[in-house]
């Protein structure tokens, strides 16, 4: 079989196959083997380095690698800087014809980068890179904290204390009281009845029964042990706001522009920017823009009748700006 002939377009690029150890980089000059030099280099920083001054030297513009797992970041954050950098799908790259090996391979990826053939997929500069860390691990902190509180329903349920039962909120002003009672070794229910107020739904004598139980020291051990890691939570979640809040203050009118859409508040407003970023040029449409995102609607149809279905309109607020 004939190999096939690309007309070239960029005039010199690298292509680099990624793995967690060993990173293999061909850099090309045309579209002939003999115009390609294939190298390889460790995932460790000063190896990274020479990639770089290698590509430099060479003359490197473009560089196209695929996004392999988390591996690439630590290439792309070394090389970002220096060269345009293209982070392609591999299904664009089986997609393309006439090769006869392994797609990942760096030759052939760099083959489709002087040719033009390659899509690199959007990614954000390193601030809103960062901006997205911090958002996305303060909503992994946040479910923490949910569970903690869950699972000091199901202890004081192990002991047979019905909390949930009477209290709307066992989190709440009274329920927090209680269960700290409770831990102190409290086991009076006059004691603990003292905290009964008339904004509570049920009457005093179930209320009573919800307090019935058998903690023992296990109970109290596993509870204490739960409300310190809620407070170790809410410290974080406190922190993590103040650099939310730090690493968004160069987006504040991004932000208002935002909260113009109902139902979008502050909290909703950085986290679409931590994911999407604010140029919204990068996107043709907002079609793109929504199935990049994830949120872009299935096909809906019925009797051969294609319903259309609303989808975000972020791109239209941000270039009305």
């Amino acid at each position: 079989m004939e190999e096939i002939k690309f007309k070239q377009i960029v005039k010199v690029g690298c292509g680099i196959d990624v793995h967690q150890h060993l990173i293999t980089a061909s850099i090309r000059k045309g579209n002939n083997d003999d115009d390609v030099e294939t190298r390889e280099f460790t995932a460790y920083t000063s190896s990274l380095t020479s990639l770089r001054d290698w590509c430099k030297d060479a003359g490197v513009t473009h560089i196209a690698m695929e996004s392999t797992g988390i591996y690439w970041k630590p290439v792309f954050n070394v090389l970002e800087e220096d060269f345009e950098i293209l982070l392609v799908n591999a299904r664009h790259v089986k997609n393309v014809p006439g090769h006869k090996t392994d797609p990942k391979d760096s030759r052939w990826l760099s083959k489709l980068l002087l040719s033009g053939l390659l899509k690199g997929s959007f990614i954000p500069p390193r601030d809103i890179r960062e901006l997205r860390d911090l958002v996305r691990y303060r909503k992994k902190v946040i479910a923490q904290k949910a569970a903690d509180k869950n699972r000091i329903i199901k202890t004081l349920e192990d002991g047979n204390i019905k909390l949930s039962s009477v209290l709307t909120n066992v989190d709440g002003s009274t329920g927090t009281k209680i269960v700290d009672k409770m831990i102190e070794g409290v086991t009076n229910i006059d004691e603990l009845m003292k905290f009964y107020h008339g904004k509570i739904k049920v009457d005093k004598s179930e209320f009573r029964l919800a307090l019935e139980g058998h903690l023992t020291a296990h109970h109290r051990l596993m509870l204490q042990i739960l409300k310190d890691s809620i407070s170790d939570k809410e410290r974080q979640i406190k922190r993590l706001d103040a650099e939310i809040e730090k690493a968004s203050k160069a987006y504040k009118v991004e932000i208002g522009l935002l909260q113009s859409i109902p139902g979008v508040g502050k909290d909703s407003a950085i986290t679409i920017i931590s994911e999407t970023g604010v140029d919204m040029d990068k996107f043709p449409n907002e079609h793109h823009l929504s199935s990049w995102s994830g949120m872009s609607p299935g096909n809906n149809e019925s009797g051969g009748k294609k319903k259309r279905q609303e989808q975000f309109m972020v791109t239209r607020t941000f270039r009305a700006h």
